[in-house]
């Protein structure tokens, strides 16, 4: 065993000692060492509840014969930190996750890990802890929130919330509506409800193979999910016992299965983040050429929010995720053969799975798109490509050619959306919010929601080297690469230049001469960092680009 080493022999008698001091008795040291990584807070709603997961893995471990230990990880709200610096830590903060679950497992020699994330950027930190330890793993997240309503009934989620603020700046609504939203939008605790980075991470983690069937839709407040949390922490000793590690699970097969549910899905264009970079601590070539020839191959088959009317609760009913993957499994789209941590192939999983209900989950031969429900984008503007998700894009949106609006960052650009600046025919350029650029990639949910809020989304695109939260929608363009504070082709788009999308063709082109962006370039010289101290100065010095998923180097 692992934790052999702080606790086996004479030389650990000291070791011992320290163990003893926290009351474990001498039978708990003789069995496996299981570390219980909890994220909860009492600062996200989707953690608020995991203190109950936490004690549900542990009585699970328990009852398998192993000694569970819990310590915590940190994690940022992605919607209370939207808007302001400390969008800049989101991103940053999955580094920090996967480098303090590597710093805890290998400091006290843990035979196993169950890892309880829920949002947006622990979920991939925690992932790519698990790829890079490669000790036997398991992850349980915290479930997806339920949907708000209005007093109408129709439905709501937190990408409600944001476009309201859009339709309350534009006049469209009230103060009564829109403290309405603010009251029904988020009802529960757990993840957000869409099918937004939170709840495309969850559901991914289970075509990768490295969660069980409905860690990504059993609702945070059921008590399936529970239950789930109890066979979690039982199946962590199954794992440690047959020695079925990470890397025996995350081979090239499984990143081809998640992008391939990725696809059916819809799922966040953070996905083409956080693939990339838990593919590169497994070991496994991904890169954004994947994403498209995947996408070729591989329908919609679910229009969540905010690309439709579903929630992740009703794609649970349905029958979650397992029932999606046998829907591909029609049109030979998984390998099927690959080991997940139920201790099986997955096919025994999608066997098991009931069959499409034809509407929240569409049937193979009628999909809500005949391509996956993200697109990767080139062209002179993004030579090494940036992403949109085409499942939430008008059609109208599709095929256009639009003027620029130029803004060196997020704030001058809703200074203008908000001053109702912005008009039909428009593409809002927000530049210098890459990764280094940021620093830390923000989310555009702000400018992107009151667009949308305001009625602009089918007439108005927004094109940015920072990313967009899985709650954007319309063309909502993000990771342009390289980013304009390396010194992109973003970065010598003027007001006035003509931007033309094609996202059918995966096309993004500015329609100016060769001659004249020569020009301009000359005349560019890279902006001082923003952070000139701490972790946000270090973050931007050593990370990657946004097409290598933003990982340090």
């Amino acid at each position: 065993m692992n934790s052999g080493r702080v606790k086996t022999g004479p030389e650990r008698m000291p070791h011992r000692s320290l163990f003893k001091a926290m009351g474990y008795t001498d039978d708990e040291l003789r069995k496996p060492l299981i570390g219980v990584v909890n994220a909860h807070n009492e600062i996200i709603p989707g953690h608020i509840h995991l203190d109950a997961i936490a004690e549900a893995v542990k009585k699970g471990v328990l009852a398998a014969g192993g000694t569970p230990m819990e310590f915590p990880s940190i994690g940022v709200c992605d919607g209370i930190s939207m808007g302001h610096i400390g969008m800049r830590y989101s991103l940053a903060s999955r580094e920090l996750i996967a480098d303090s679950v590597e710093t805890m497992t290998l400091s006290h020699g843990f035979d196993g890990l169950v890892l309880i994330p829920n949002c947006d950027k622990i979920v991939p930190g925690m992932l790519m802890a698990a790829a890079r330890l490669n000790i036997p793993a398991i992850v349980i997240s915290g479930g997806p929130m339920l949907a708000g309503h209005t007093g109408s009934g129709g439905g709501l989620s937190l990408s409600s919330a944001f476009e309201a603020v859009g339709a309350y700046m534009s006049g469209q609504i009230g103060e009564n509506e829109l403290l309405e939203y603010e009251n029904n939008a988020c009802p529960t605790c757990g993840s957000c409800s869409g099918m937004y980075t939170a709840n495309s991470m969850n559901c991914l983690a289970e075509a990768l193979g490295l969660a069980l069937p409905g860690n990504g839709t059993i609702p945070a407040v059921m008590a399936e999910r529970i239950r789930l949390a109890k066979a979690a922490g039982a199946k962590i000793m199954e794992l440690v016992e047959k020695d079925i590690k990470p890397r025996d699970i995350l081979n090239e097969s499984a990143f081809l299965n998640a992008l391939a549910v990725d696809m059916a899905l819809g799922c966040s264009t953070n996905s083409a983040l956080h693939l990339p970079a838990i593919a590169y601590e497994a070991g496994v070539p991904l890169d954004l050429e994947n994403f498209n020839t995947v996408s070729a191959r591989t329908p919609n088959l679910c229009r969540l929010a905010p690309a439709g009317p579903h929630y992740v609760e009703d794609l649970h009913r349905a029958g979650g995720v397992p029932a999606v993957m046998k829907e591909l499994s029609k049109l030979n789209l998984l390998a099927l053969d690959n080991i997940t941590v139920t201790g099986g192939p997955l096919s025994e999983t999608v066997a098991a799975a009931r069959g499409c209900d034809g509407n929240i989950i569409r049937a193979a031969e009628n999909p809500y798109g005949v391509v996956g429900g993200i697109a990767i984008l080139k062209g002179n503007l993004a030579p090494e490509g940036c992403v949109v998700k085409r499942s939430a894009v008008d059609p109208a949106m599709m095929r256009k050619s639009l003027r620029a609006r130029v803004f060196d960052g997020e704030e001058a650009a809703m200074e203008a959306i908000s001053g109702q600046k912005i008009v039909k025919g428009d593409i809002v350029v927000i530049r210098y919010e890459g990764p280094k650029g940021g620093p830390g990639m923000p989310e555009m949910l702000s400018p992107t929601s009151a667009l949308a809020g305001m009625g602009l989304d089918k007439d108005v695109a927004l094109i940015t080297d920072g990313r967009f939260s899985g709650a954007s929608r319309g063309a909502s363009i993000g990771h342009v690469c390289p980013e304009a504070a390396a010194g992109g082709p973003i970065a010598l788009v003027e007001t006035g230049d003509r931007i033309e999308l094609d996202i059918p063709a995966g096309s993004v082109h500015l329609a100016v001469e060769q001659d004249e962006l020569a020009r301009r370039r000359q005349n560019w010289a890279p902006p001082p960092p923003k952070c000139t101290t701490g972790y946000l100065a270090r973050y931007a010095r050593l990370v990657t680009n946004a097409a290598k998923g933003a990982v340090l180097e």
